[in-house]
């Protein structure tokens, strides 16, 4: 019997080997960042087990396989589709500033999205102005409205909203609303989705989170866009989710967070609106493509108002926000500002930071003084003294959670949108950024950035460099596992 159970545990170990062996080999020959890959090898190698599970659950981009079908069969149309923008008026390559140039070359020839003028865009700051603005725009609609948002939490103003849209949908508006299940479980669990299915609201989950996909499905991609379009005349997109600060994380402990959206008019709306189709396409397989935008030709005083939407997750060119991105940093002569509430970026973007500093860009990022994600808060950590080191400017933002994400260029361009500065954004989640070239508009999100700086505190290089041992190996510890925040 004892020889019985020595075989037994020898089986055992040698299948353990093998499992081992092949999630390695898997993790080797999956082509990606070699951070991420050695992430992966140290979780697997140093949890038994545990480390495999979390590999199969996590470690790869897994849409699902109804949806990654659906999304195949959906290409063709929606390439023709953008393809068509480029015969609209709007699209005036040949006006567009040195900066943006590239920018638009580049996501024409991946993403197949021109950039469009004859746009005008209003900068909201405020959680109220915000709000405020949604619910005028939702009770002047006549025809359709559609939103999608990562967080609905209820309460406050978002509730005003919730109001606006049921009395919307009662007047004959077609409302359809797509959130992602995790974010806003909350929101499901309330009173809201059963009084407006009421009212012939459409609402959908995305992504639903199910103990029973969780092999099927990697359970961490998440729908990160906010987007809202009304009436195909009025968009909205940014960094805020249809949340009221006020009674949204009270009691995180990091104060109220801090946002921005982008009130769009022009033909950029129905860009927005075919990316919302998109996504309500691949979670319920209904096909709403908008029309292609009937754009005039320009007028002198909006032709410069060019906005290049670009779209970034599964069934989207890999890394095309990163991308872009880095070629931001690269062409800065002057000044790069960046604001984001997670900051862990790539190997990449971290050397283009650190480049265009020594080249004498002044770089200043603005990142908040307390973060909501213990991990996130001490992988940022981590990379201080290498940008400090190389000249750039870290600013911790005293105001409440700055979640605001944006990038200004000389201040004469900039990148407005819902992606952070961090692995899951850039990599893994849906997600939306506006490349504005427009000197107005990115001059007033300068002024709002030098706001973010001016109530924030300047980390200094000597007093960094003198922390204490611990918080060295809390950051480094958390540093090895940033490829997978």
């Amino acid at each position: 019997m004892e020889q019985f159970y020595q075989v037994l545990t020898w089986v055992g170990v040698f299948l353990y080997w093998l499992l081992i062996a092949a999630v390695t080999m898997r993790v080797v020959f999956k082509r990606r960042v070699v951070g991420v890959s050695l992430a992966w090898l140290m979780i697997i190698y140093i949890i038994p087990i545990g480390g495999v599970f979390a590999y199969i659950l996590f470690g790869e981009l897994n849409l699902g396989k109804k949806r990654a079908e659906r999304a195949k069969d959906m290409f063709q149309p929606y390439e023709n589709w953008f393809q068509g923008l480029t015969d609209c008026p709007g699209h005036q390559p040949h006006l567009m500033s040195e900066h943006a140039r590239p920018i638009n070359d580049l996501c024409e020839n991946r993403l197949g999205i021109p950039a469009l003028s004859g746009n005008t865009l209003s900068l909201q700051d405020s959680p109220q102005t915000i709000l405020r603005a949604m619910v005028d725009d939702i009770h002047e609609a006549q025809s359709a409205i559609h939103m999608e948002f990562y967080i609905w939490h209820p309460g406050g103003l978002a509730d005003e909203v919730a109001t606006a849209l049921i009395m919307a949908a009662k007047r004959g508006v077609t409302v359809r609303i797509l959130l992602d299940a995790a974010g806003s479980m909350r929101f499901f669990r309330s009173h809201w989705p059963k009084l407006m299915r009421h009212s012939g609201i459409h609402i959908t989950e995305a992504l639903a989170v199910s103990p029973m996909r969780m092999f099927l499905r990697r359970l961490d991609l998440r729908q990160h866009r906010k987007i809202v379009v009304i009436d195909s005349n009025i968009a909205y997109t940014g960094s805020m989710n249809m949340v009221d600060p006020a009674y949204f994380k009270t009691d995180a402990g990091v104060g109220q967070w801090i946002d921005v959206m982008v009130r769009v008019t022009g033909p950029t709306v129905q860009v927005l609106n075919a990316i919302q189709a998109w996504d309500w396409e691949v979670e319920t397989g209904e096909r709403h493509l908008p029309m292609v935008p009937d754009c005039p030709f320009p007028s002198a005083v909006n032709a410069t108002d060019m906005i290049q939407v670009i779209p970034s997750g599964p069934g989207m060119p890999d890394e095309i926000i990163h991308q872009t991105l880095l070629l931001s940093i690269y062409q800065a002569r002057e000044s790069v500002v960046i604001t984001t509430p997670y900051f862990i970026p790539s190997e990449n973007l971290l050397h283009a930071m650190k480049g265009a500093a020594q080249r004498g860009v002044l770089v200043d990022i603005v990142i908040p003084d307390k973060n909501d994600s213990l991990m996130v808060e001490w992988a940022s950590r981590s990379f201080f003294s290498e940008l400090l080191t190389a000249g750039v400017r870290i600013h911790r933002f005293q105001g409440g959670l700055l979640h605001t994400k944006s990038v200004v260029i000389d201040g004469n361009h900039c990148l407005i949108g819902t992606v952070n500065l961090d692995m899951r954004s850039l990599w893994l989640n849906f997600e939306v950024t506006l490349a504005v070239d427009n000197a107005e508009f990115t001059q007033q999100l300068s002024w709002l950035q030098q706001q973010y700086i001016a109530d924030s505190h300047q980390v200094d290089g000597s007093t960094w460099h003198d922390r204490s041992i611990t918080n060295k190996l809390f950051e480094q510890f958390f540093y090895m596992f940033s490829p997978l925040l």
